[in-house]
């Protein structure tokens, strides 16, 4: 009875805090000094709650993405504590326009907190469905809609955009944004099977000198990034051998548009375990020999779907650009144990999920902090920080960390082990990216 009453009180007060937010755009502290990081996290500690409480009431209005099913869409099991002990310190206090596009079944573009960002202004939002662009606008509480990419991108107000459309769109959507003047955050992959349009990619971004960032989220899961800390300090050495996963199984697809995902090649969605290797070292694979098994679902009958596939689950060997190896798989009809994660080996040292090497004087493995409006979000609290390293590459004018030489490494790496695939293994060469 206590427990009921007690979360009744506390919805209330979440009632309460949220109409205040939504119609309190500045608030002052007592000198009368506007505050310029108000956050509802922060007002909530402000009264003293524990931690259990702000974390109920922070994710009682938060929906997860989920599937036809019913079930959370995996990867989106948010981290709401960012814990650690770094604190967050702005380069400046210059507020970024930006324009969040695409608010599909997986809410992609209200899911990596630019909204929540104080160095971002969500000046506009887009989706082609009225009621989804609608509903995007809520939740990120901006006052402007477009009803396409197409007439978003003719707004000269918007310095950026984030673009969370269909796989299928992404290379297109991309070339359009960056000739329309615009830095371009885009979900993953940076192409979709095609090795024409990924050259067409490069070619764009490279053109424009505008800022490209691909959101591949296995770049801030705690182990890729303490593998990446290590290999910088040198205390990996020369990488000989990695592997990396993907395992995500789907006995029925999750809704897409014009069904880009119903019988998708695995190593057409490569980025999260090949991010394993190449996110690393910023390097890339030169050739590689690829193995698929053909699949029982019913979406893999070459018939049910747009790429004629049979495989739900391909492993890739690959050779390095500097001469060692990887093994990278992704699979999508195996159920069990499921998620992002890899492991490297190194003539220095090997990381699998702690170091053992070497040099015992370790660098500092820790996470970035984000601001204290951010969550981490999900994808192993991968979210919050890929958008501050994408804004924060705009306002200190450098190149991201994905940018678009590795995206495209990282991604068509994949899109040549399905033809290898189809071609039973044949050892092929892979297209290089370098800036």
């Amino acid at each position: 009875m206590f427990d009921a009453i007690l979360i009744t009180g506390l919805l209330i007060v979440n009632h309460l805090i949220f109409n205040l937010m939504n119609n309190s755009n500045k608030l002052v502290d007592s000198d009368n000094n506007e505050l310029n990081y108000w956050n509802r996290r922060g007002f909530l500690q402000s009264l003293g709650l524990g931690s259990a409480a702000i974390a109920l009431l922070t994710t009682s209005c938060a929906e997860k993405p989920k599937s036809d099913t019913g079930e959370v869409i995996q990867g989106f099991e948010k981290e709401t504590k960012q814990g650690g002990s770094k604190i967050w310190t702005p380069v400046t206090d210059r507020k970024v326009k930006v324009g969040l596009i695409g608010y599909g079944v997986c809410k992609f573009a209200a899911a990596f907190g630019f909204q929540d960002h104080p160095n971002v202004e969500v000046v506009a939002v887009s989706d082609l469905m009225p009621e989804r662009c609608a509903e995007l606008a809520k939740v990120t509480n901006c006052k402007k809609t477009y009803p396409s990419l197409e007439e978003l991108l003719k707004d000269d107000s918007i310095e950026a955009v984030f673009i969370a459309t269909d796989a299928a769109s992404h290379a297109k959507h991309t070339i359009m944004a960056v000739q329309h003047g615009k830095h371009v955050a885009c979900a993953v992959p940076a192409a979709l099977g095609s090795l024409e349009e990924a050259d067409e990619v490069f070619e764009a971004v490279k053109k424009s000198g505008l800022k490209y960032m691909m959101f591949e989220t296995s770049m801030y899961h705690a182990d890729l990034y303490a593998a990446r800390q290590l290999y910088n300090s040198g205390h990996l050495g020369k990488l000989v051998y990695s592997e990396g996963e993907y395992y995500h199984y789907a006995s029925t697809p999750i809704d897409s548009f014009k069904g880009w995902r119903v019988g998708l090649p695995p190593q057409f969605y490569p980025t999260h375990s090949n991010a394993y290797h190449l996110g690393v070292n910023d390097g890339s694979f030169i050739e590689v020999s690829c193995m698929g098994l053909p699949s029982k679902l019913e979406q893999f009958r070459p018939g049910n779907n747009p790429y004629k596939n049979s495989f739900a689950t391909e492993i890739a060997l690959f050779r390095t650009h500097d001469g060692g190896m990887s093994r990278m798989a992704v699979s999508w009809d195996t159920p069990g144990d499921h998620g992002e994660r890899g492991r490297v080996r190194g003539e220095k040292g090997s990381y699998y999920g702690k170091y053992e090497g070497l040099d015992n004087n370790l660098p500092d493995l820790e996470r970035p902090a984000l601001p204290p409006s951010v969550d981490p979000g999900g994808h192993g609290g991968s979210h919050g920080r890929l958008t501050e390293e994408f804004i924060t590459a705009i306002l200190q004018d450098r190149s991201p960390l994905v940018n678009v030489a590795l995206a495209l490494n990282m991604t068509v790496a994949g899109i040549v082990a399905h033809h290898s695939a189809l071609k039973n293994g044949e050892l092929l060469k892979i297209p290089q990216y370098k800036i």
